[in-house]
């Protein structure tokens, strides 16, 4: 709108509301255009991921060239402890390969009934804490359960979500995930609220069952590659630090955050 404005003459009221109508409607405008836009970009379908048909043991889903495998429910959380899980994967071999020390804060993300978790707070001591992350609400009762059988007090637990590890952001020396990774729905988000959770400089470990190795009697969908997961991790922004291969079954891929 153009005004010419003369010293002799005074503006009238109405001519000064002008200006004040016309900030108002464009602040509109910008609050309407930034609404459209926000709705635009969540019904834009996420590129992430494409659908396929299920496999028996997928969802149906792929990131970056693999199908997502089913998550285990809560019912089979009797196989987490089952008696010949420590001569199988060897525990006391990763964990010497972490080389955790007092004091640490680390995540146990997908830490189910908590059999890796109770030794991570042994080796970060009284004055270190796991958080110990899962997105079932019974899996997190199981594992409470088993830490005060345990007399484990520098556990926290955390009822995660599909997207996020719910953590404060860098809180975290070290997070780890134990057969997990691979079942996340999804692993994209999840994996951005991890690096968020971590310290800079800070480590994030995956532990699979090698896919590589037909000898290891997993589910295929279940066991990953360690070029899958390198391809994955690097694309958000971590650097391979390097690969423990001293594991009976599985491989455990270390990664740092710049």
């Amino acid at each position: 709108m153009h005004r010419t404005r003369s010293r002799n003459c005074r503006t009238s009221p109405a001519h000064r509301t002008h200006p004040i109508l016309l900030a108002c409607l464009s602040a509109v405008m910008l609050l309407s255009s930034a609404s459209f836009d926000a709705a635009a970009q969540a019904a834009a379908p996420d590129t992430r991921y494409e659908r396929v048909a299920p496999s028996p043991d997928g969802i149906g889903k792929r990131y970056m060239g693999r199908e997502i495998a089913g998550v285990m429910g809560w019912e089979g959380a009797q196989w987490l402890e089952r008696e010949s899980r420590a001569h199988e994967e060897r525990p006391e071999l990763l964990l010497r390969e972490l080389a955790l020390v007092p004091g640490m804060t680390v995540a146990d993300i997908g830490a189910g009934t908590g059999y890796y978790t109770w030794q991570l707070a042994k080796r970060v001591g009284p004055g270190g804490r796991v958080y110990a992350v899962d997105v079932q609400p019974e899996m997190i009762r199981l594992l409470d359960s088993q830490m005060a059988k345990r007399g484990v007090r520098n556990v926290v637990s955390v009822l995660g979500s599909e997207t996020t590890v719910k953590l404060p952001p860098a809180s975290v020396d070290v997070a780890i995930m134990v057969d997990v990774y691979h079942e996340l729905a999804y692993p994209s988000e999840v994996l951005d609220s991890i690096v968020e959770a971590l310290k800079p400089g800070g480590r994030v470990v995956f532990v699979e069952y090698r896919a590589e190795d037909p000898a290891v009697a997993i589910k295929p969908l279940h066991k990953m590659s360690a070029p899958q997961v390198r391809r994955e991790a690097t694309a958000h922004g971590l650097k391979w630090e390097r690969s423990i291969e001293s594991l009976p079954i599985q491989h455990a891929i270390v990664f740092r955050k710049p």
